[in-house]
């Protein structure tokens, strides 16, 4: 496809002829001119085919998701949540109903459908037909991740088109690339465009890389596929640059091999595990390696190591600058935190390093971090966790993921996960990772007994309830509006 694209620019920009000037007393002669516009046309009508076969191809795995829920905030920010409605898109990757879309189409959903629309490839008047007639589906949310804004769906349905996640994986610059998905609604809309750069990095304080593409992605695209000239999905389209809030050519889709990782992550796990290895690192800069004396003034170099820790144990020290992990060159460190995240978990890390003048291969075992309060959020269940009277989202102590909370004093309650901006505004100073542990001096095991304790409350009651933050316990009272 990409050799038939580039033959067809340069017969394009060939000098062209007249129907009279191919014309001799009257009869139509075939001459060099008629001949290249002949294959011209052919040479578009053979790129026309194979942007066909790739689009009917890809189209029927991409579906419209619409979402009645929750979402974060406009005005108050992702830790608050408002009742929204919204239409985006979904990757079918597995043909037993398991569906990719972006974690933010989906935050804070207490519905999620899924639609596969008819498909009409071709237009002729009177006889258009449609390759399937529409389905809708309730879906069951698996998992999300906020890190990569990826979320995994599933529905009840097997046999499905979908669109492989390979290993094999390769993206140039300037390659083609088609983005569907369902932009304002519009189910199965088809845009072409080209890599802009395979490895774009907008934020250089954060490890994800995103294939940057000027294929036209509006909203609605969100969650749906950019696929190369084979029909190969490149990506899962998520956001773009843009003033006026349309497509200027700015897009952006998280690259296959992350979509293919977090994939495999959350439908054997429910949530991402991330990988540490008991060390910090840091950019080196030119005056670091000034002042170091460093063999170069730029990379990543190790400023600690934790002692009895897996980096430790595998022989790496302060100040040793890691030039590669698991053979892939490290030259940020938003590289070195991506491919440490994107590493296989219960598999050894090779790290290479260069120790002054002397270069050393070194395997050291990972462990899993612990996932952080912060990142609460990716557990937050809208139609279980919600508790209507205080405005939060929150969670059985017991059901929260392994790993995921520091030490607590309480044996029992609930962990505010997240906050709702549709619920009644109370004044109260909760915050995500606070335990709720009594409510009114009466403990709490979990968010049935939470709900039975506030649901004979009325308007004006006074209410208490006792909250451990940071490790210490505090009253925080107020009245139920």
């Amino acid at each position: 496809m990409k050799a038939l694209l580039h033959l067809a620019i340069a017969l394009l920009l060939m000098p062209t002829v007249s129907l009279a000037q191919a014309t001799t007393n009257g009869a139509t002669e075939r001459t060099p001119l008629r001949e290249s516009q002949e294959s011209t046309a052919k040479v578009l009508r053979d790129f026309d085919s194979s942007v066909d076969e790739v689009a009917e191809r890809v189209a029927p795995a991409v579906v419209q998701i619409m979402v009645s829920g929750l979402g974060s905030s406009r005005q108050k920010g992702e830790g608050v949540l408002e009742r929204q409605k919204g239409i985006a898109s979904g990757v079918i990757v597995d043909a037993n109903g398991y569906i990719i879309t972006n974690s933010h189409v989906v935050a804070g959903a207490r519905r999620i459908r899924v639609l596969l629309t008819p498909i009409a490839t071709e237009l002729i008047p009177g006889k258009t037909s449609f390759s399937r007639p529409p389905r809708t589906y309730e879906a069951t949310l698996i998992g999300t991740n906020k890190l990569t804004d990826l979320a995994l769906l599933k529905i009840d349905e097997k046999g499905l088109p979908f669109l492989p996640l390979r290993e094999s994986f390769r993206l140039r610059l300037g390659q083609t690339v088609l983005a569907i998905g369902s932009p304002e609604g519009l189910t199965h809309t088809l845009t072409m465009g080209i890599v802009s750069a395979p490895g774009r990095q907008p934020d250089l304080n954060q490890p994800m890389v995103y294939v940057q593409t000027d294929a036209a992605i509006n909203p609605g695209n969100s969650g749906g596929a950019l696929v190369d000239r084979d029909g190969n999905l490149a990506g899962i389209n998520t956001f773009i640059y843009s003033r006026g809030g349309g497509s200027e050519g700015l897009g952006f889709a998280i690259p296959e091999p992350t979509v293919r990782f977090v994939y495999e992550e959350l439908k054997q796990h429910g949530r991402v595990r991330r990988n540490v290895i008991g060390a910090n690192a840091q950019t080196i800069t030119p005056t670091l390696a000034a002042g170091l004396k460093l063999s170069q003034d730029w990379g990543v170099i190790i400023s600690d190591v934790l002692p009895n820790g897996p980096a430790e144990k595998a022989g790496l020290f302060a100040r040793d600058i890691v030039t590669a992990i698991d053979g892939v060159p490290i030259d940020s460190l938003p590289k070195f935190t991506a491919r440490l995240y994107l590493h296989p978990h219960d598999r050894p890390v090779s790290l290479t390093v260069q120790r002054g003048a002397k270069q050393m291969q070194m395997s050291v075992v990972p462990v899993d971090v612990p996932t952080g309060v912060e990142n609460l959020a990716d557990v937050i269940d809208p139609q279980n966790s919600l508790v209507v009277q205080l405005g939060l989202f929150v969670l059985d102590m017991d059901k929260a993921p392994e790993n995921t909370l520091p030490e607590m004093r309480s044996a029992s309650g609930v962990i505010v996960v997240g906050k709702n901006e549709s619920a009644p505004s109370l004044e109260t100073d909760i915050d995500v990772g606070d335990v709720i542990q009594a409510v009114n001096g009466m403990t709490i095991k979990g968010v049935n007994e939470l709900r039975a304790q506030l649901a004979h409350l009325k308007p004006g009651d006074a209410v208490v309830l006792r909250v451990e933050r940071q490790g210490m316990y505090q009253f925080v009272p107020f009245e139920m509006e």
